[in-house]
């Protein structure tokens, strides 16, 4: 009898669990058609003039004209001719930037952290070259609308689980579908380092321990290495002469590691600590045709000569704790601008999902401590698609570039300026999102005073 209580127990649980996902899916998909479809985007032909043009690439155009016709930027500069047939915006007193990239976030991968259905951003297993993000982007989410109107208009989005997490790729912040919103479906293909130093004061493991399974860690990444460097040029010799030879067997791990090591792809590798980072540069210099990129080096700083000179760029955050209690709490704020100096190209990536809207931010403390606005500004546009080799689409505000752009009142690295318009692949952008929703929803709410 106990038995069979259990048994009903146990079926009841999963009809209500059932029940209790379908009810968080149906107000997800409902919560996130009104966070993206609130209105309607316009495209066509848009002329915004006397603006204080910032290039990025060709310096400041004081009362300039941007031509926009469809998806690209069609002139840039002064005294253009504009018919009718283009939407004027008057700009004056403003300031046109090309759109800002977060190299490094979860956006439309995860939507509520605590609810399991909605996140997609980690898979099983250590070693998934084959996943990729691109497939599980989420154009919905209510992080996306939040995020562009503060002038961030395409991000790389990545997988974060295991050794090898997967593919990542990068997308414009409108669009109805992935394949809408892809400028890079695979962007980089994501690799945790393993470290050699302790978690924290938390971690009670000895300093041999701590070296055994770190050694046990590179190990593993060195095998599934070699044998995707096998499999490629078995593969490679069959599609060169397939006579007399036996097709080998398709392995897709194995194939998605492919044009990673022919360089198509590069290897983001996120890696935070002094000696880890030494250690990884050192790993990447035995892989001379495959193309890297540091992430994370939140103790960059220490070691900036020797980033340097392995030529590897750094994808950087500011707003972090130091990684050691005795270090200066402005570290984190300083390690952009320590890493350009040493010669190291630097861009902006804040690892976030909801707070993608703060990588304006990420940018002006670097400005501020170290790194300069002027730099600061291409950590955010030009070096970030420079390093992930969309430069030609991205990054400056140029005619026949992709129209990311935005309109702002004032710098749009401080808090207080405001994002007046934004454009993605040539669309004009509503400002709206789920915060300005909340804001008009409480801002007078009705309520009567009773005295």
């Amino acid at each position: 009898m106990r038995i069979q209580i259990t048994r009903y127990t146990e079926i009841m649980m999963k009809y209500y669990k059932r029940i209790y996902t379908g009810c968080v899916l149906l107000l997800l998909i409902a919560a996130g058609a009104q966070a993206q479809i609130t209105e309607k985007a316009e495209f066509g032909k848009f002329a915004i003039t006397n603006a204080t043009i910032h290039t990025v690439s060709d310096g400041v155009i004081e009362n300039g004209v941007v031509l926009i016709n469809g998806e690209k930027i069609e002139f840039v500069g002064k005294n253009a001719k504009i018919t009718t047939e283009y939407q004027r915006i008057n700009a004056e007193g403003k300031h046109l930037y090309p759109g800002f990239m977060d190299s490094g976030t979860q956006l439309g991968l995860q939507e509520i952290g605590a609810v399991e259905v909605t996140n997609d951003q980690a898979e099983l297993g250590a070693y998934n070259p084959h996943v990729r993000a691109f497939t599980a982007i989420n154009p919905s989410s209510a992080s996306i609308p939040v995020t562009r109107v503060n002038g961030v208009t395409h991000v790389i989005s990545l997988p974060v689980s295991g050794r090898l997490s997967g593919k990542a790729t990068l997308i414009d912040l409108y669009g109805y579908s992935p394949d809408s919103m892809a400028v890079s479906p695979n962007a980089g293909l994501h690799l945790n380092w393993p470290s050699a130093q302790k978690g924290g004061s938390w971690d009670d493991r000895s300093d041999e321990k701590v070296q055994e399974e770190y050694e046990e860690d590179l190990k593993e990444l060195n095998e599934f290495w070699e044998k995707a460097v096998f499999y490629d040029k078995m593969v490679s010799a069959y599609e060169e002469d397939p006579s007399n030879k036996e097709q080998p067997d398709a392995d897709k791990k194995m194939e998605a590691m492919r044009e990673v090591l022919s360089g198509d792809v590069p290897v983001v590798i996120s890696v935070d600590r002094k000696q880890d980072i030494l250690n990884a540069i050192e790993w990447t210099q035995k892989h001379p045709d495959v193309r890297f990129i540091l992430a994370g080096v939140k103790e960059g700083w220490r070691v900036a000569d020797e980033i340097a000179e392995s030529g590897l760029p750094a994808l950087v955050a500011t707003l972090y704790t130091p990684e050691r209690d005795y270090d200066n709490y402005q570290r984190p704020y300083q390690n952009p601008g320590m890493l350009h100096e040493a010669g190291v190209k630097v861009a902006i990536a804040t690892g976030e999902v909801e707070n993608v809207r703060n990588a304006p931010y990420h940018a002006g403390y670097a400005a501020t401590y170290g790194l300069g606005k002027e730099e600061a500004l291409k950590a955010i546009t030009l070096n970030a698609a420079e390093i992930f080799g969309v430069e030609d689409k991205l990054g400056s505000i140029e005619a026949g570039k992709q129209a990311n752009l935005f309109l702002s009142d004032g710098d749009p690295f401080e808090p207080m300026s405001q994002i007046e318009q934004v454009f993605i692949r040539g669309y004009k952008i509503p400002m709206v999102s789920r915060h300005t929703q909340l804001n008009d929803e409480y801002l007078d709410r009705g309520a009567e005073s009773t005295n």
